[in-house]
């Protein structure tokens, strides 16, 4: 990128503008590329990614195996060829986002940088954060992300939202849709989520519907957003689901699609402090007044003692049964509230007549006897089988006492989310210790600019399941070509078969 070379001195220029902006730099509130930026005004960018060989250690393989850490992983797969898997993260120290494609059920992956567009203004910047990828039904591969522009000595230009197009499994991505620009002085575009109708019986099949949150308030509200293409992604129609009325304080929308069509939405209300809901029966386009899925303890994020220097966000995931099963149709939601004894736990409400009424919520996770917390969840309810699974960071194998060490791990039900298999399913083969910094330099702990970010991924198809997450095993790696000598935080996967 012909603008990197001047970052450096640019950003020097610029950063007392943008903390003068409506995101302060101590605020819990900030979205999560604000992490991103401050790494970057200190110490400028990497150069481009180039191709990647994954690294198997056992059953778990570095998706990522390149220099600096990454963030908020998302994986997705194609159902017309289900050995066809995608995923994306973020990148802290380089601009684009990095997008993973696997032809072998996730054994093997290579790598590829999306898209940015121009800059804002004579000698503005941009970046681009929050993965989500979805496959439709003919085997197309559209990558959601937003884009963060800044200028020279004028701070936040604005966001919008980015969806790329693949016709190849994620190797190259030949489009691109830059759409629904925000001003930085009015809010911020964050979080989106993206998911395609791929059912045989929808009249709205293939339609692509992404979900986002327009964060910090401004002169026209924030708010959740919704946008449906019915062109294969070359266009996208948007509108506001929560409450038009309401002070916008959401974050964290995650869409779904049901059996025949019906699309549904959930997010954190934090201003409620409770997880809502709302649905669509014509393919996005009207939507009915917002419910209420629960009630929590944890409005936005939460200080958990295994991060070391961020927070644990409040979000949910959304998913339908889609199969051919007894739970035809059920939605489920989950998300991550405090427990009884001051820990983290995943919880999953379902509901059977499309979302007027929920289950109370229960945990998916083992009941141990000592304090263990949970988070960055993801949930993918499986269209063959009808398995719900639930994946999470969880800090039962910390042997420091402090619950600071890490792994990844899976829950499983078989019946509709009502009762869920023990033990849960250890998916990582090595613990991570984000306070850990290998004792080459003093340090209270790693932070690298997002540590594992806000969210991980999942997905299920057919009996499997493909966790991703962020993993810091190899933060002392030394990386071939790399300038600073460090892995850091690394995205890994694994196949899984929770039967």
């Amino acid at each position: 990128m012909k603008n990197v070379l001047r970052f450096s001195v640019l950003l020097t220029i610029f950063t007392v503008a943008f903390a003068a902006t409506a995101l302060p730099q101590n605020s819990s509130h900030n979205p999560t590329w604000w992490d991103k930026y401050t790494y970057l005004a200190k110490k400028g960018p990497l150069g481009e990614g180039g191709s990647i060989s994954s690294i198997s250690f056992g059953s778990n393989v570095d998706l990522s195996n390149e220099c600096g850490p990454q963030s908020e992983t998302y994986i997705t797969l194609n159902s017309r060829a289900p050995k066809m898997l995608a995923a994306g993260s973020n990148e802290i120290f380089r601009l684009p986002m990095r997008g993973y494609f696997s032809g072998n059920a996730g054994s093997s992956w290579g790598g590829v940088d999306l898209p940015l567009p121009p800059a804002i203004g004579t000698n503005g910047i941009d970046f681009g954060s929050d993965p989500t990828l979805a496959f439709d039904s003919q085997g197309n591969l559209f990558y959601g992300y937003i884009v963060v522009f800044f200028g020279n000595g004028s701070g936040v230009n604005g966001t919008e939202i980015a969806v790329a197009r693949s016709t190849d499994g994620g190797k190259s991505y030949s489009s691109v849709n830059f759409f629904g620009f925000e001003s930085g002085s009015n809010h911020f575009n964050d979080k989106p989520m993206i998911t395609a109708d791929i059912n045989q019986n929808s009249p709205f099949r293939d339609n692509v519907y992404i979900a986002w949150d327009a964060a910090a308030g401004g002169s026209i509200g924030g708010g959740v957003r919704f946008a449906t293409s019915t062109n294969h992604g070359a266009n996208f129609t948007s509108v506001r689901v929560d409450d038009p009325n309401g002070p916008g304080r959401s974050i964290g929308a995650s869409p779904a699609v049901g059996p025949n069509g019906e699309v549904y939405v959930a997010w954190n209300d934090y201003a409620a402090n409770a997880i809502k809901f709302n649905r669509s029966f014509d393919g996005g386009k009207n939507w009915d007044i917002p419910r209420t899925i629960s009630s929590k303890s944890i409005p936005f994020d939460i200080g958990i003692p295994a991060e070391s220097f961020r927070r644990a966000l409040v979000y949910p995931s959304l998913g339908v049964d889609c199969s051919n099963g007894t739970y035809k149709g059920r939605i489920y939601a989950s998300w991550m509230d405090l427990t009884s004894s001051g820990t983290t736990d995943i919880f999953v409400s379902y509901s059977d007549n499309y979302g007027r009424d929920w289950s109370t919520p229960a945990p998916v996770t083992d009941q141990l006897t000592f304090p263990v917390d949970r988070f960055n969840h993801w949930m993918s309810v499986d269209p063959v089988t009808g398995d719900v699974n639930v994946a999470f960071y969880d800090t039962r194998n910390d042997t420091t006492g402090q619950r600071f060490m890490t792994d990844y791990y899976l829950a499983h039900s078989t019946d509709g989310g009502q009762t869920w298999s023990s033990p849960d399913i250890r998916v990582s083969n090595v613990s991570s210790n984000e306070h850990d910094c290998g004792g080459i330099f003093p340090c209270s702990g790693i932070n690298y600019g997002n540590q594992q970010g806000d969210y991980e991924g999942l997905v299920s198809y057919s009996g499997l399941s493909y966790p991703i997450w962020t993993d810091s095993r190899r933060q002392m790696d030394t990386i071939t070509g790399c300038s600073r000598n460090l892995a850091m935080e690394e995205v890994f996967s694994a196949k899984v078969n929770p039967h």
